[in-house]
């Protein structure tokens, strides 16, 4: 009779065996830093394939580094520097990406990192790209413009199959079905939903966002900083992540309503722009952990990060949600995306840094 299988320990620097993400969230530490070949260039984007083993990282030099994030380490280092690089997105294939470009023209580039060969183009936007999100079941992506349109595409297809034209839709999002959109329009103050499957009809929800600002943002000429959308995996979460002083907004995903102002723990200073406004690049410095209870973002200063539980007390006239601990680093979090498959996320700004769960250390307060 066979004896019992050996299971291998999990690689060096690699995600930990499965565990409760509630059991582990307060306990993430750096485990690896990667700094960029240039010492002025910054990251704007980053992302985990499916398999959450590999993560893909958009620097303002016009690089795209690719990292096995199971194994800690640096795997290519790809150049784009004739068109910039932007939003770098997998597909649902490890060995193919899709980014926008920031020179040049407004095409979204299709890639193949195994020999560095362009696999399609994808022109029609004729602004700078601010939002690019793939679907979670099929090979078909969304892109939102300064050119205040909104494209469906297929990665089979250079030609979009559908276009939307509103007023300022610069972040968009699918949910985990994949059979609604999200729009966020930062001059209207609102959020539209749409059925995929009926997408030329008029959007079947449309969330005001102007109630939940505070009566100096309502005053304010300029649109409201929006720079992340995102829904929770279970689907019952939309979170509207901003670079303004007051925080980032959770909403009910059905009906709208505000669930929590959720509060930085330092006032924000020197934050990427929102799209459509001046300064640096980014995606937003906030994402939802995988089981959609936990948001991760930056403290809004030069260093650490923090957490929040959705699930937390939450002021009852405020709607204000304070972090629940905070998680010590010496860099800035300027871009911050979690692994889809492992707890364990990265955050950027002028390095990569992968965090992993550290058994030996305890909740910091934020």
């Amino acid at each position: 009779m066979a004896g019992p299988i050996a299971v291998p320990p999990p690689p060096p620097g690699g995600p930990l065996p499965t565990q409760k993400t509630s059991e582990v969230i307060g306990t993430l530490r750096p485990t690896k830093q990667f700094k960029l070949s240039k010492p002025d260039a910054t990251v704007t984007s980053l992302d985990f394939d499916d398999s959450g083993e590999y993560c893909l990282a958009a620097c303002s030099d016009d690089s795209l580094l690719l990292y096995n994030a199971k194994e800690g380490s640096q795997v290519k280092t790809l150049l784009s520097q004739k068109y910039g690089a932007h939003l770098a997105r997998f597909t649902h294939h490890s060995t193919s990406i899709i980014y926008a470009s920031t020179k040049e023209d407004n095409a979204i580039r299709y890639l193949s990192t195994h020999d560095n060969a362009f696999l399609r183009y994808f022109k029609g936007h004729t602004a700078p790209v601010t939002s690019l999100s793939l679907s979670p079941s099929e090979d078909r992506f969304l892109s939102c413009s300064l050119d205040n349109t909104i494209r469906l595409w297929s990665l089979q297809s250079p030609s979009p199959q559908a276009r939307l034209n509103l007023s300022t839709p610069y972040l968009a999002a699918y949910d985990p079905s994949a059979t609604v959109i999200a729009i966020a329009s930062a001059s209207t103050h609102s959020i539209l939903l749409y059925d995929l499957r009926n997408y030329d009809k008029p959007p079947f929800a449309t969330f005001d966002l102007r109630p939940m600002l505070t009566p100096q943002q309502q005053r304010d000429t300029t649109p409201p900083p929006f720079t992340r959308l995102e829904f929770s995996n279970d689907g019952k979460s939309l979170l509207l992540a901003s670079a303004a002083k007051t925080g980032h907004l959770l909403l009910d995903a059905f009906d709208g309503t505000l669930r929590a102002h959720c509060l930085r723990s330092h006032t924000p200073a020197n934050l990427r722009a929102a799209p459509g406004q001046p300064g640096q690049l980014g995606q937003g410095d906030v994402c939802f952990s995988a089981d959609g209870r936990y948001l991760i973002g930056g403290t809004g200063g030069e260093r650490d990060m923090i957490v929040w539980d959705t699930q937390g007390m939450v002021e009852v006239e405020t709607k204000e949600l304070r972090p629940m601990c905070g998680l010590p680093c010496k860099g800035r979090a300027s871009v911050v995306e979690w692994n889809p498959r492992y707890n364990m996320c990265a955050s950027a700004d002028r390095e990569v840094v992968f965090w992993l769960p550290d058994e030996h250390v305890g909740m910091k307060p934020p």
